[in-house]
C-alpha cells in the first residue's frame, strides 16, 4: 500500500497513510481574522495510530495553529499573530503590525510509493499590504515506518527580501523580553501534551526550562493523551547545514515550553537580531519526526542517524 493524497481547491491538501490514517493536513485556505496573522499551517498533524498531535487556536493563543512559519518581530511587523511585544509596555493588541503570508499557489508536487512533496509560493505582506519577502517552501512527507510507528514531515523555507530596505529578524527577547526568544517554524501541541517530557541529546533530563535557549542538533516531546492509553513523541531535528556557522545566516536556538503551554520552535534569532538585505536570500530545512509511544533518548538517536537528508 501506499500514500494517499487529496487536494481540496483552495483548502488544504491531505495526506492518508497505508493503514487509512489522515497524518497529515496542510491547510492553505486564508484565515478570517487578520488579527491571527493569516498564513498556511498543519494541523491537524496525527501519529500512525490516529493520535492528534498539534493544537488549534487555544484560548491561551488563538493565533496558534498546528504547525506553522512565522516571525514574531520583524521590521516592526508580526507575522506571528495576536499581540506583540513592546519594551516597558509588555504585550499590545496592535492590529496595524499584524502581517500575513498569502499563498500564491503550489510549484513540483510529487507523489511516489512511500514520500509526497511538494513546493509551494508564498508572499509576506505587511499590514499596509506592501509585499516585503518572497518564499518558495518545501513540504514532504516520508520513511512512513508501520512498525516503529513513525513518519517524517520535513519542512524547509527560502525567503528572499524583495523590500527596497534591509528585513531585520528578531524576537520579543530581542525586544527586550527574557526567554521569550520566538520566532521561526513553531508547533504549538494540544491540551493533553502540558507537562510533558523534553529530551535532547544530553545524557541528562533537564526539563524543559533549563533547555530554552539553548543550542543542539534536536529536541524531542513526548506526553501522554487523555481518551487513549498512549503516549506520543515529536522530534524536532536540523539539517546539518543549519548549525553550520558557514553556511547558516544566523545560528539557531530552541523556543521550549512545556507549561503553561506545549509548544517548540526553531528560534532563528533568539537573543540577536540578524539582518536580510535587498535581493538577498536565506535557507533554513526542519525534520519532524512523529511517532507512537514514548520514545527515549537512545531510540531517537538512532531512528534519527537512520534517515539520512
Amino acid at each position: 500500500m501506499s500514500l494517499r493524497v487529496s487536494h481540496v481547491h483552495g483548502e488544504h491538501l491531505a495526506v492518508e497513510a497505508p493503514n487509512g490514517t489522515e497524518i497529515l493536513r496542510y491547510v492553505h485556505r486564508p484565515d478570517p481574522d487578520p488579527f491571527e496573522s493569516r498564513k498556511p499551517y498543519a494541523h491537524p498533524v496525527r501519529t500512525l495510530a490516529g493520535r492528534t498531535v498539534t493544537g488549534y487556536r487555544p484560548n491561551d493563543h488563538r493565533w496558534h495553529k498546528g504547525l506553522q512559519m512565522t516571525a514574531s518581530h520583524l521590521s516592526g511587523q508580526n507575522f506571528w499573530g495576536g499581540n506583540s511585544y513592546v519594551h516597558g509596555r509588555g504585550y499590545l493588541a496592535l492590529p496595524d503590525r499584524v502581517g500575513s503570508m498569502r499563498h500564491d499557489g503550489f510549484g513540483a508536487v510529487t507523489v511516489e510509493d512511500r514520500r509526497f512533496g511538494f513546493t509551494e509560493e508564498l508572499t509576506w505582506v505587511e499590514n499596509g499590504g506592501r509585499e516585503w519577502a518572497r518564499e518558495v517552501r518545501g513540504i514532504a512527507v516520508h520513511s512512513v515506518d508501520e512498525e516503529a510507528g513513525s513518519w517524517a514531515l520535513d519542512w524547509s523555507i527560502r525567503l528572499t527580501n524583495i523590500r527596497a530596505e534591509p528585513l531585520v529578524f528578531g524576537s520579543p527577547t530581542t525586544a527586550g523580553r527574557e526567554l521569550a526568544g520566538y520566532t521561526g517554524l513553531q508547533w504549538r501541541g494540544p491540551r493533553d501534551f502540558t507537562g510533558g517530557r523534553v529530551l535532547t541529546p544530553g545524557a541528562e533530563d533537564a526539563g524543559a526550562g533549563k533547555l530554552m535557549g539553548s543550542q543542539g542538533p534536536w529536541l524531542a516531546f513526548t506526553a501522554e493523551h487523555d481518551e487513549v492509553d498512549g503516549h506520543s513523541t515529536l522530534v524536532f531535528a536540523h539539517a546539518p547545514e543549519n548549525l553550520d556557522e558557514t553556511s547558516a545566516i544566523h545560528e539557531s536556538h530552541w523556543f521550549v515550553r512545556s507549561a503553561p503551554v506545549p509548544t517548540v520552535a526553531f528560534s532563528w534569532a533568539f537573543f540577536e537580531e540578524f539582518t536580510l538585505e535587498p535581493g538577498a536570500s536565506f535557507d533554513y530545512r526542519y525534520r519532524v519526526v512523529i511517532a507512537d509511544g514514548a520514545w527515549d533518548r537512545d531510540r531517537i538517536a538512532a531512528h534519527l542517524q537512520a534517515l539520512p537528508w
